[in-house]
């Protein structure tokens, strides 16, 4: 959007983690404030509109009626938290859930680089997203025990990956799939 820049491309205006997108890792998306942008973000407007706040909990109107559902579907990337994410990076500050964000942004590298099998982006990315960063941490040590200890191939690797992002996300009742508007 024109006249619309932000400096913090990990975590969005709205609160999808961008930094956590395979399309942003790729250099497929600008994310809504970087270059040209995403010319048609409707919550970019509503920033510009009102004074321009970073992010939507620094405006006086927030919670607006744009949170008042879950959102109904995903993107390149799940849209589920935005308003929970929002709040957290409320009350624990920016730069502490911003470095939040680039240690997931980490782990999520280090699964698309050593345990993608070509079909696993996707869940990568929703389980890096959804689930916290101590799961995370809990799950990536077995992770890492299998591909350095047992000389794993890739295949067995993105298998074993994802049947443990999985068991993680099944406990606390996250379904790691992209929820399509039909």
């Amino acid at each position: 959007m024109k006249g619309f820049e932000r400096e913090n491309l990990l975590f969005s205006l709205c609160g999808l983690n961008c930094g956590l997108c395979v399309m942003r890792l790729g250099n497929y998306c600008p994310g809504c404030g970087g270059g040209e942008g995403n010319q048609s973000c409707k919550i970019a407007r509503c920033s510009m509109e009102h004074g321009n706040p970073m992010y939507c909990f620094q405006c006086e109107a927030y919670p607006c009626e744009r949170y008042a559902g879950e959102d109904a579907w995903d993107g390149f990337i799940s849209s589920r938290n935005r308003k929970r994410d929002l709040e957290k990076a409320r009350d624990i500050g920016l730069d502490a859930y911003n470095a939040e964000q680039r240690e997931k942004v980490e782990i999520l590298r280090f699964l698309l680089a050593r345990c993608n099998d070509g079909r696993r982006k996707s869940l990568f990315s929703l389980a890096v997203n959804l689930l916290d960063l101590e799961e995370l941490r809990h799950v990536l040590r077995p992770i890492r025990e299998k591909i350095e200890e047992e000389d794993a191939s890739l295949r067995e690797s993105a298998a074993f990956a994802a049947e443990q992002l999985q068991a993680a996300a099944k406990k606390r009742g996250i379904e790691l799939k992209l929820r399509r508007k039909k």
